[in-house]
């Protein structure tokens, strides 16, 4: 696997104006957006799971991914929030531990089933019986079709089946068991048939389509391609729009720019992510968040998180997340001490 993002980060290099690259952002400037950013997005996290029963990947899942990052390059967190959370996310899927082992879901489906899975592996939750009985949920939803289909119309977290696709492959291989391994190693084989065929539309396709890509075992090839399709759609002022008809913006930004990192080896001194983290420290409000307009029509009641932007908060504070965790992997990461 590492030789293979080593060739891919090679053929993007490829692609990178290094004659024309700008100075890079600077250590002290990222580590302070990043700093910035911390607060209203752990209280906005923080403000959904007081005021919620049900786990959501928009003020729980993305958010952790962004503590997370931060706390890996040595910045201060708090560390009981995010143990509080887990053990939120824990609860709420062992509320529904028969049905998923009789391959009934909750709300959202895979997509949350997935998303929580994702958010538990990103915390360092151990697998237990709750994750084996939401992975042979996953294993049966949709075992007829070639891939796991998004069920929701709530752009552009919870719309893509290639975001479906790849929070179930990566929970799979993260909290599957070993009698379920054949299951496992069959599924994967029949999705990446469908992942190497199937075209991405827009940024959330894209990104999701290269992650799943990478974890499916994709030709190398086949990744590199999915990796430049995405690198070619990176705007003049170096950001990335949700769709080819809008502007640029930090979610889509965000997200490019990590899945490029994880996915396909994009070194953050790049050239491309360099212009990127331009884009995020440009755009970024002076209470440390990023404003981005919402497309999804609403169905929930309305609450307040303690995040700003009124009804634009759910995907602002997922935008803010995504933006916060591309700059947070710009930094040198630190190791933890042993016990913490």
């Amino acid at each position: 696997m590492t030789r293979c993002l080593l060739a891919i980060a090679l053929l993007i290099g490829l692609v990178s104006s290094l004659s024309a690259a700008e100075p890079a952002a600077t250590a002290e400037d990222i580590r302070a957006a990043v700093v910035k950013a911390l607060p209203l997005i752990q209280i906005g996290s923080n403000g959904h799971r007081t005021r919620r029963t049900c786990f959501a990947c928009h003020h729980q899942a993305i958010p952790i991914f962004a503590v997370t990052a931060a706390r890996s390059r040595g910045i201060s967190i708090k560390e009981e929030e995010v143990r509080k959370h887990l053990r939120f996310i824990a609860d709420f899927l062992g509320k529904n531990r028969d049905g998923y082992r009789e391959g009934r879901g909750q709300g959202g489906q895979a997509d949350t089933a997935g998303y929580a899975l994702w958010t538990l592996e990103t915390g360092g939750w151990k697998p237990d019986e709750t994750t084996a009985a939401v992975a042979e949920y996953l294993l049966r939803r949709h075992k007829d079709l070639d891939h796991w289909r998004s069920t929701s119309n709530r752009p552009p977290s919870e719309k893509s089946s290639f975001t479906t696709t790849y929070v179930a492959l990566r929970s799979l291989q993260t909290f599957g068991t070993a009698e379920q391994k054949q299951r496992i190693d069959e599924r994967i084989r029949v999705v990446r048939g469908w992942l190497e065929k199937t075209p991405a539309t827009d940024n959330e396709d894209r990104v999701f389509r290269l992650w799943a890509m990478q974890r499916a075992g994709c030709e190398a090839g086949k990744v590199q391609a999915a990796a430049r399709e995405l690198i070619e759609k990176q705007r003049e002022d170096g950001g990335w729009a949700q769709r080819d008809d809008m502007q640029s913006d930090a979610y889509a930004t965000g997200s490019a720019l990590a899945a490029l990192h994880h996915a396909a080896g994009l070194a953050t001194n790049d050239p491309i992510y360099q212009r990127g983290l331009k884009y995020l420290l440009a755009t970024q409000a002076k209470d440390g968040t990023w404003h981005v307009h919402s497309r999804s029509k609403p169905f929930q009641t309305y609450f307040e998180s303690g995040f700003p932007h009124g009804k634009d908060q759910f995907i602002s504070l997922a935008a803010s997340s995504w933006a916060t965790t591309a700059l947070a992997l710009a930094l040198p990461p630190v190791e933890r001490r042993a016990g913490r």
